[in-house]
């Protein structure tokens, strides 16, 4: 018996297509890149050839990288693919990124895996332009992928402390004290805090320096924003219980059941997202607590969804739409070059803030 032997056999090149059909590399190589100047016999002659060797033409990635630019943006994340759909807040960004990319023709690639290998490797091998860092917060380590891969990148977010980090954000202790000032000025002194996460996967009561060490700024700041102007109005911060949730309904719900068991019901919610405000504003129409007659709440992010919810939702409204184009702009025509960038927020009032009940 003959002893079986394996070998890898090689790919068909682009110089054995040439060799088959007997042209030269630079026609066969036009065939496929540029066969407007080819004659239609010798076109015909070089395909007949790539068909017979199963050859389906040269790799794309090739002639981008050579150009030295793909025109697509990757938008980098820590989360799972799952959250580019599912999140609120996520789905109006990547809806602004992508309008702001389809404008100048330019392709999106998604990078994110489950754990830090996954990720480091999708953003070595992502074929883009640079990276749009998404949802950087207490993720050191996506900045740190994209400055290895030398491409200019640009984060949603103000977390880190290197000023080198061109990112685009808003001032969320300005955000959430005008918030808290609506609510105050309306004459409510019994307030509620459901804040997003603090340390990764954890849910349930918190103190305010337990909030003091979260991992993440967007938390601590929306709570020093409320608190501080809470403050200026006489109100004793540390009598005020805080939720900390996982920005889900399950979180949300369970937070609402302990802060209302309490002999002490608040008259006010601030809520650090419209997530979460949106799921509060089920749990208590569930516990038939009218809002804004008994209880008022106060969303932040301003997503398409606040408006169309019962009662409509008073939020603090982020440019999102604007956060977008300027990181699309950043990647595709500043190179980078962006420096960090506060934008405004506004307070959208609507139908779920009201006057303090009597």
């Amino acid at each position: 018996m003959t002893p079986l032997t394996s070998a890898k056999t090689r790919p068909v090149r682009l110089a054995d297509i040439a060799k088959a059909a007997g042209v030269s590399h630079g026609t066969a190589s036009n065939v496929f890149a540029r066969p407007d100047i080819v004659r239609e016999e010798v076109r015909e002659r070089v395909k007949a050839a790539a068909e017979a060797m199963g050859y389906a033409g040269p790799d794309p990635k090739g002639r981008l990288l050579r150009a030295g630019k793909v025109n697509a943006i990757g938008v980098a994340t820590g989360e799972p693919l799952s959250y580019f759909f599912d999140d609120l807040f996520a789905r109006v960004m990547m809806a602004s990124i992508s309008q702001a990319c389809d404008a100048t023709g330019a392709g999106i690639s998604l990078v994110s895996a489950a754990n830090s290998e996954q990720l480091a490797w999708n953003i070595q091998s992502a074929l883009v332009d640079g990276f749009i860092v998404f949802c950087m917060e207490g993720d050191s380590r996506l900045v740190q992928l994209a400055r290895e891969r030398k491409l200019p990148f640009v984060a949603l977010d103000l977390d880190s402390d290197d000023q080198a980090v061109a990112a685009i954000g808003v001032d969320n202790i300005e955000g959430a004290g005008l918030a808290a000032r609506h609510l105050a000025e309306l004459g409510h002194r019994h307030f509620a805090v459901l804040t997003l996460p603090c340390v990764d996967g954890r849910f349930g009561p918190v103190t305010q320096a337990q909030v003091e060490k979260a991992s993440f700024s967007a938390t601590r700041d929306r709570l020093r924003g409320y608190f501080g102007e809470l403050a200026r109005f006489g109100i004793d911060v540390s009598l005020v219980p805080i939720y900390e949730t996982v920005n889900d309904e399950k979180s949300v719900w369970a937070g609402l059941d302990h802060i209302f068991s309490g002999s002490s019901k608040p008259t006010a919610i601030l809520a650090m997202s419209d997530k979460i405000a949106l799921h509060a504003l089920d749990w208590l129409r569930q516990h038939d607590i009218a809002v804004p007659r008994d209880v008022s709440i106060v969303g932040f992010d301003g997503v398409p969804e606040g408006a169309d919810s019962k009662p409509p939702l008073t939020t603090v409204a982020q440019p999102i739409a604007e956060m977008g184009r300027r990181a699309v702009k950043a990647i595709l025509e500043n190179y980078g070059s962006l420096s960090r960038q506060l934008l405004p927020v506004d307070l959208v009032v609507r139908s779920s803030s009201g006057p303090s009940p009597a």
